[in-house]
């Protein structure tokens, strides 16, 4: 397994959460909402992802293999990598694996947004105990199915080319630019993104105009 070329981590850059790997495959544009304009809005996808994460702990976590010890809400970081986050679930199996489980609400999705998360928490964890984390699983709540993925090249060479996209959004201090497909129906901020608005030039200069015109503000 090679090893993906190291990220720019600057001595005045914070550490990145894992979870923003998640938010940027996603959309870059939420990710940007998130950490770099302090918004987040709940609607019924994340309340229920909340929930889903609140009972982690008090699940019967099935773990992969016979007497393994379970941690819950492990805290993780990665110093060659810049990032910092906590697992849902680390199984510690007898023969000296580590296998991390990230728990979703949703089914599986077809972006690899999550992936993108459950892989960097491989890399964290690696790191942390200096031993290969070669997999992972990642708990669908809706279907009760454990997914597995192998960390591969492929993947962490896409967590580190993420990383490097957010701390360069996060030292430009701008947002990327809007989107308007199919993710946007569930997303909780969609509202504040205003897809429909600004995703097109021409939507955009709608948007702009109906700032300085009285009759399209109902004034």
């Amino acid at each position: 397994m090679s090893e993906p070329v190291r990220p720019s981590v600057g001595e005045g850059d914070d550490a990145i959460n894992v979870s923003a790997l998640n938010q940027y495959g996603y959309c870059p544009r939420r990710c940007g909402l998130i950490y770099l304009e302090g918004e987040f809005s709940q609607n019924i996808h994340t309340a229920r992802g909340n929930a889903e994460h609140e009972r982690v702990d008090q699940a019967a976590h099935l773990a992969g293999r016979d007497g393994a010890r379970v941690e819950y809400a492990l805290p993780i970081w990665s110093e060659t990598l810049g990032l910092i986050g906590k697992c849902d679930v680390v199984e510690f199996w007898p023969d000296g694996g580590i296998f991390p489980v990230e728990y979703k609400h949703g089914p599986r999705r077809r972006r690899v947004n999550d992936d993108l998360q459950l892989v960097a928490q491989a890399m964290c964890l690696a790191e942390m105990f200096a031993r290969p984390v070669p997999q992972g699983a990642i708990y669908h709540a809706a279907s009760r199915h454990r997914r597995e993925v192998t960390v591969t090249d492929a993947l962490r060479a896409s967590v580190v080319q993420a990383i490097a996209a957010i701390r360069a959004m996060l030292r430009a201090g701008e947002l990327p630019a809007a989107v308007n497909d199919g993710r946007c129906h569930e997303c909780s901020l969609r509202e504040t993104c205003g897809p429909d608005l600004v995703a097109t030039p021409s939507g955009y200069r709608r948007a702009l105009g109906s700032l300085f015109d009285p009759d399209a503000n109902g004034v």
